[in-house]
């Protein structure tokens, strides 16, 4: 249990460090964190009602075993497109 705790507290604590040291301050980190977050609640809703979609309307086959594999990785090259940092105000107007 002083494992888990302290292992908790070190991820925690790295976590923080990473994201205080990252440009735009630790507010703008936070809030792309929460911007990605919900970017992964949304997109894991997909995953889930199109695994169904899968399950249901096919029995077997290859669809079914490969499928939801195939799913996860397009919405995980969504999520790579999604997640991105959106441009700075800075360079917005520069161009």
């Amino acid at each position: 249990m002083r494992g888990f705790l302290l292992g908790l507290i070190v991820i925690v604590a790295m976590t923080l460090s990473v994201l205080a040291v990252r440009p735009g301050g630790f507010r703008r980190q936070l809030r792309l964190v929460a911007r990605r977050f919900r970017i992964v609640l949304v997109l894991g809703g997909i995953f889930v009602f199109g695994s169904l979609i899968i399950r249901l309307a096919f029995r077997d086959g290859p669809i079914v075993d490969f499928g939801p594999a195939a799913l996860g990785v397009a919405l995980g090259a969504a999520f790579m497109i999604l997640g991105r940092d959106p441009v700075p105000e800075s360079s917005r107007t520069q161009e």
